[in-house]
């Protein structure tokens, strides 16, 4: 809304699953197929923890991270390479600037290159490539969809969150999973839930005790997680948002074009609706001022919820 007029629309699909998986509410079909981008990737961490990597917490839950690119992070992802014998040189994934405006700038002005290990996905990368040392098998190609590692992640996530329709290829060069959103949901719910002593209760601990590791200094998934007590989140790419609560419930949605202002603004209405956490977790998800010559003239609101 600017100045009370209607100036896009946003459309998507939500849905709330219950603790044993079945789906408790939904807007929009909750079993089309999506890919969840970076909301797969504590799914991914789950596949190589149960493939046996063993990581101190932070760098756990940088392995589930599209992280900022600050400081601690690239130094975080090289402590997972270093303490396994490898170097950034082992990374494949693709170069790029950090994802915090201020710290790319800081890039810019050094005119420092983009690198594989300033990308959002390096601490999943340093992962997976660890894991796939520590299996025995072949690093150069470790993001072909056939390498044991990617096969051992689809199979995880098809345990979690249904059928795999179509495996495509993230930004960031790793395999991507398309499957039903109930499902990503599910997979949240249950990782969420879980005993903190096995594979899944590990991963999701990790992301709760370590959120600065996940996003980043005022990143929002990072404040949410912070806000909303035993609760797992992570943001995806083309506006996907997933969440796993303590009692086993877990929320995915996603907004069809792609758009991320209405992402957060959504997931808030549907917690709201929910009985999910405060109005402090809700107006947290509500920032989306729609600004005129500087100043708010509006706002992004949710509709239908």
């Amino acid at each position: 809304m600017r100045n009370g007029t209607v100036e896009s629309v946003h459309h998507g699909t939500a849905v709330v699953t219950a603790a044993d998986g079945s789906i408790s509410r939904a807007w929009g079909d909750p079993v089309g197929l999506v890919f969840p981008r970076s909301a797969n990737k504590p799914l991914q961490a789950l596949a190589m923890v149960e493939l046996g990597l063993d990581l101190p917490a932070h760098q756990l839950a940088l392995a589930c991270a599209s992280h900022s690119g600050e400081q601690v992070h690239l130094d975080t992802a090289l402590e997972i390479l270093h303490g396994a014998g490898l170097g950034e040189g082992d990374l494949g994934n693709t170069p790029d600037y950090p994802y915090d405006e201020a710290t790319k700038i800081a890039w810019l002005h050094d005119r420092k290159p983009m690198t594989a290990l300033a990308q959002n996905c390096s601490g999943k990368h340093a992962a997976m490539v660890v894991t796939s040392a520590a299996r025995g098998w072949s690093l150069p190609d470790y993001l072909d969809a056939d390498h044991p590692l990617q096969q051992a992640i689809t199979a995880t996530i098809e345990r979690l969150a249904g059928p795999v329709g179509a495996i495509a290829v993230d930004g960031c060069g790793a395999p991507l999973h398309g499957i039903p959103l109930a499902g990503l949901a599910r997979a949240f719910g249950a990782l969420a839930s879980a005993d903190p002593t096995t594979a899944p209760g590990r991963v999701a601990t990790a992301m709760r005790t370590h959120p600065d590791y996940v996003g980043g200094h005022g990143r929002q998934v990072t404040r949410l997680m912070r806000a909303l007590p035993g609760a797992m989140a992570k943001d995806g790419a083309e506006a996907v948002y997933a969440v796993g609560l303590a009692d086993g419930r877990g929320v995915a949605l996603k907004i069809a074009d792609g758009s991320w202002r209405a992402a957060g603004v959504v997931l808030g209405a549907v917690l709201r609706a929910e009985g999910i956490g405060t109005p402090d977790v809700w107006d947290l998800l509500a920032e989306a001022a729609v600004l005129g010559h500087g100043r708010p003239v509006g706002s992004v609101m949710a509709v239908g919820i």
